[in-house]
């Protein structure tokens, strides 16, 4: 009888030691779990924008509206550009006589000159490049939509005599330039805007060497330091440095584009 009551004892023990070990081990292994916190995959990707780009403090803050959405920065601008221009029309305070110009019918002030775009806060560079085309391909620093060498069906030649000053006219619908816009980036290494793929695009001179660079891809884009940068190396574009046609001026940007 003793050791029959010893037996019992002993397997009684046995089991409370067992299930003493199976729960620290099911609880240790829902603590492990419980830090796997799918929302740290967020904090840790590099890549994750959280304020815009510096050189976003550029534009021209009347005309345009410029925020983050999740991965996307959104432009919404007027159109309007904040510097003179004989499209503007006779009367307003930025219109600029051009008796040279053989201007298209419209004027700003009758036109609905606002665009909206979105592009990638962080440029994707590792696709394959892009054509443009026709129509609004990136907004200036101005807050004026940017097109490509393309007007209408055919080459920009045949309404190079319709742009004013700044290489912009008026035609389809929107103020926009075709060629270096010499109103805010002339000759030198200022910034002409931001393109659809999310790219940057600087005047004909590249800050991190003060002349015209000389390693510019078939887009017009290389990769070095720029005054929005601080110090550090970014993929952008240039407006190449190289006469157009008759135009006797540059291209703001041709293409295609490598940040899709």
């Amino acid at each position: 009888m003793k050791k029959t009551f010893r037996t019992l004892i002993f397997t009684t023990l046995a089991i409370s030691l067992f299930m003493g070990c199976s729960s620290d081990e099911s609880s240790s292994t829902s603590d492990s779990s419980s830090t796997d916190d799918p929302t740290n995959q967020d904090d840790d990707d590099g890549d994750t924008v959280t304020e815009l780009h510096a050189a976003f403090a550029a534009f021209n803050t009347e005309a345009t509206t410029i925020y983050l959405d999740g991965s996307k920065v959104v432009i919404e601008t007027t159109g309007l550009p904040d510097h003179e221009s004989v499209y503007w029309g006779e009367g307003n305070s930025l219109y600029r006589e051009e008796s040279d110009v053989a201007t298209t019918p419209s004027i700003m002030s009758s036109n609905n000159n606002a665009v909206t775009i979105s592009v990638d806060a962080t440029p994707d560079l590792t696709g394959n490049t892009v054509d443009t085309e026709l129509n609004t391909i990136g907004i200036a620093v101005s807050g004026a939509s940017i097109f490509n060498d393309q007007e209408g069906a055919g080459d920009l030649d045949q309404a190079a005599a319709s742009l004013d000053w700044t290489g912009a006219h008026i035609g389809p619908g929107v103020y926009h330039y075709h060629l270096e816009p010499v109103a805010f980036t002339d000759d030198d290494n200022s910034l002409a805007g931001i393109l659809l793929d999310g790219v940057f695009l600087y005047g004909r001179k590249c800050f991190s060497t003060g002349t015209y660079p000389t390693d510019l891809d078939a887009s017009g884009g290389h990769t070095s330091t720029t005054q929005y940068t601080d110090g550090a190396e970014e993929y952008h574009y240039h407006i190449i440095n190289e006469i157009y046609s008759t135009t006797g001026s540059y291209l703001a940007f041709a293409g295609p584009f490598q940040g899709y």
